[in-house]
This record gives structure tokens, C-alpha cells and sequence, in this order.
């Protein structure tokens, strides 16, 4: 009589879905921008947004820069002093100048994008882009970008000594 193998016996667990993947879930996208459309005509302003290392400042004016629009900084959406000048309060400050904004009729603004300068750093800081994509996802429309950081032109002495900083 010839030896049988024994044949694996087919576990019913096994026939479900291996544990590793994971089921597909359909989460809802926001939507930023409202749904109406966005009109062609009507106000437009200027957003003015200053990134340094410790804040950042969004303040909407209009075309002539004379009346303020919207003002938000990171410090006003945030409680902690050392997160100011992060990415994510720019945003949410971005959004909350946006919003001021269009509900007072601006559709398009022109961005003024300015880092600290003159004898300090020349790079605007973390919060500048994020501030510039939360303005646009809001609905407002851009314009111009352009960089209004001032550049010394051999003006004062630069902090830290002659020998300077000695940690």
C-alpha cells in the first residue's frame, strides 16, 4: 500500500483578505474655493506679506496701499510665541486675511512677498509660500508677485561686532 502525503487542509481565514492591506477608504476632498463662479470684475488689492524667522504678516490693502483691508499676523492665530513664524499659522492666516478680503468685494490681489532685509537675512521665512497657496485656495485671483525686500546699498553696520558673535 503506497503512503499517502497528507494534504494541507485549507483554513476558512485564509481565504479572506491577507491583513496587510488595507481596505480603501473614500475620504471627502475640502473644497477651499467657493463654489460659485468666480466674477471677472470687481476690486482688487494688495497682500502684502512679510516672512521673517519669528512671524508672519498678511496685510491686504487696496490698489494704493491707503486702506487697509485685512490684517492678520501668525501671532494671532496661534498661542505659542515660538510657532509664529511657522508654516501652518501662516496659513491659517493667510486664509483668515482671505477671507476678510472677499467678503468685503476683492477678487484678485497682487502679491508683495518681503523678508526681513536690509542688514538682515534677505530670504523671506518658512510661512511665505504657505500664505501665498491659503490665498489662492481661498478664491482670491494673483496677479503680480513681486519681491519688495529692501537691499542695502552699503547702508549700516551689520549687528555682532567686529569679531562677531562668539557663542
Amino acid at each position: 500500500m503506497p503512503l499517502k502525503r497528507k494534504q494541507k487542509r485549507e483554513n476558512p481565514k485564509s481565504k479572506a483578505e491577507p491583513k496587510n492591506i488595507k481596505p480603501e477608504v473614500k475620504r471627502e476632498r475640502r473644497e477651499y474655493a467657493p463654489r460659485r463662479p468666480m466674477p471677472r470684475t470687481g476690486r482688487w488689492g494688495v497682500a502684502h506679506i512679510y516672512s521673517s524667522e519669528n512671524n508672519t504678516i498678511i496685510h491686504i490693502t487696496d490698489v494704493t496701499g491707503s486702506e487697509t483691508i485685512a490684517r492678520v499676523s501668525g501671532g494671532m492665530v496661534t498661542n505659542r510665541d515660538k510657532d509664529k513664524g511657522m508654516p501652518f499659522p501662516a496659513m491659517k492666516a493667510a486664509r483668515r486675511a482671505a477671507q476678510d478680503a472677499l467678503n468685503r468685494g476683492i477678487v484678485g490681489v497682487h502679491l508683495k512677498i518681503r523678508a526681513p532685509g536690509g542688514s538682515k537675512k534677505k530670504m523671506p521665512g518658512q510661512g511665505a509660500q504657505p500664505a501665498i497657496r491659503a490665498l489662492i485656495r481661498t478664491g482670491l485671483m494673483i496677479g503680480n508677485i513681486t519681491d519688495v525686500t529692501p537691499i542695502p546699498h552699503d547702508g549700516t553696520r551689520k549687528k555682532g561686532g567686529r569679531r562677531g558673535r562668539r557663542v
